[in-house]
């Protein structure tokens, strides 16, 4: 975990593991596939599995559990599986966008895990249940690196 001031370089950090950052002393070096959340997730005009499996095989069991540990099975249930969310469909909270990027990083199952600042949207007992849930259990025996202020 990596905590600090608003504005004291977290994110940038995270950006020059990506290599979208120029890196003026030192050097990175990673080994495997990074799933990064940034603190703005992005949606798609689609459904939310389309949103969460984007350029990926669909498999049911697989996302299922991913949505189950990302805290969005009431979204769903709510909101339904086939309506469409993003600029043309229904509008998600902030914080079901959050979990719909979460979601999107845990389907790719990457080997590192770049999360910034991915509770912070979250009220106090969703953020607890997914951190639980979906970070330190599902992404058990991965590199996760979490950034928050």
């Amino acid at each position: 975990m990596v905590t600090g001031s608003i504005g004291s370089g977290k994110s940038s950090w995270l950006l020059a593991i990506l290599g979208e950052m120029n890196i003026t002393e030192g050097s990175v070096t990673s080994n495997g596939t990074i799933g990064y959340l940034e603190q703005e997730p992005w949606i798609v005009n689609g459904t939310i599995a389309e949103n969460v499996t984007i350029g990926r095989k669909f498999d049911k069991a697989r996302y299922a559990e991913v949505i189950s540990v990302c805290c969005l099975s009431e979204d769903i249930a709510i909101i339904g599986e086939a309506t469409v969310v993003g600029d043309r469909g229904t509008t998600l909270s902030g914080g079901q966008k959050a979990r719909v990027g979460l979601a999107r990083a845990v389907y790719a199952d990457c080997d590192i895990y770049l999360l910034d600042d991915p509770l912070s949207a979250l009220d106090t007992q969703v953020a607890r249940s997914v951190f639980e849930k979906c970070i330190v259990h599902y992404l058990e025996g991965k590199t996760r690196i979490l950034v928050t202020h």
